[in-house]
């Protein structure tokens, strides 16, 4: 019998996750569908509970459920805790566990399909809602020189910063707080690039050579024109989103599938 898993978001037709898990399921022999659902934004843990009864075996969740995801799930891995947002659920018997990939994923593309070494780095996460809280530790796991984290909000960026003190060096604030200073990574994790907006950057943000990479995918998103016209090198969200969703199949299936094949035919396509 054919096992369901689904994405669920709002928006969700642009999601390739589809594509990517039957990739998945083909190169490794796994008997599985796997569908985008558009949830209502007041009723994403009906939707949820509704895929479940129907017989799903789990779920991805993207913006803007990530930490109702958190609240739904009965169980929650580590990484799950330490982020307070959940982008994975696996259904077992009468307990809903939740884990969030994020992180994971991210760390793998910048280290290794993009081949850069986060060691010693100025990180700027700009964002401190879902997207953001999954990738802190990690990003912090791989012994930067520092990571400030930048939101409109300064005292939820703020608190963020005080959540992870313990695990490296880490600030919060508001944009405010970043003329005059520069980074040599800048990872676009708010939702201005579903709207095709641009965060609220200065100029002289990019060290040279820095990296700016935004965690959509797809398009060209004004931070990444953005960044390319003040000489950093720009990358978008696929290998991240590949990334993840190779740890969300292992967590459901077992096995890992090679990702380095599903980001060239995504990018060829």
């Amino acid at each position: 019998m054919t096992d369901r898993y689904a994405v669920f978001g709002h928006p969700i037709a642009h999601s390739k996750s589809p594509r990517i898990h039957a990739e998945f399921a083909r190169q490794t022999g796994q008997d599985l569908s796997y569908e985008a659902i558009l949830a209502p934004l007041d009723g994403f843990a009906a939707a949820v509970q509704a895929f479940r009864a129907a017989g799903g075996k789990g779920a991805n969740v993207t913006v803007p459920f990530k930490e109702q995801a958190f609240e739904l799930a009965t169980r929650r891995t580590a990484r799950a805790e330490a982020a307070g947002a959940v982008n994975t659920l696996k259904f077992e018997d009468d307990e809903i566990l939740g884990d969030n990939t994020d992180g994971a994923g991210l760390v793998a593309d910048l280290t290794r399909n993009l081949s850069l070494s986060l060691a010693g780095r100025r990180i700027l996460l700009l964002g401190a809602g879902g997207a953001g809280r999954g990738v802190v530790l990690p990003l912090l796991g791989e012994r930067p020189a520092s990571l400030f984290i930048a939101n409109r909000t300064a005292d939820k960026a703020l608190a963020l910063a005080r959540r992870f003190a313990a695990a490296g060096p880490v600030e919060g604030g508001g944009f405010e707080a970043l003329p005059g200073r520069q980074f040599d990574l800048v990872i676009n994790a708010t939702a201005a690039s579903l709207a095709g907006e641009l965060p609220p950057l200065p100029d002289e943000v990019f060290a040279p050579g820095a990296l700016a990479y935004d965690m959509m995918y797809g398009q060209d998103t004004p931070f990444l024109a953005f960044a390319r016209a003040h000489g950093a090198r720009v990358a978008d969200g696929l290998g991240m989103l590949v990334e993840q969703a190779a740890e969300a199949f292992l967590l459901w299936r077992g096995v890992r599938p090679a990702t380095a094949p599903v980001i060239a035919l995504l990018r060829g396509a």
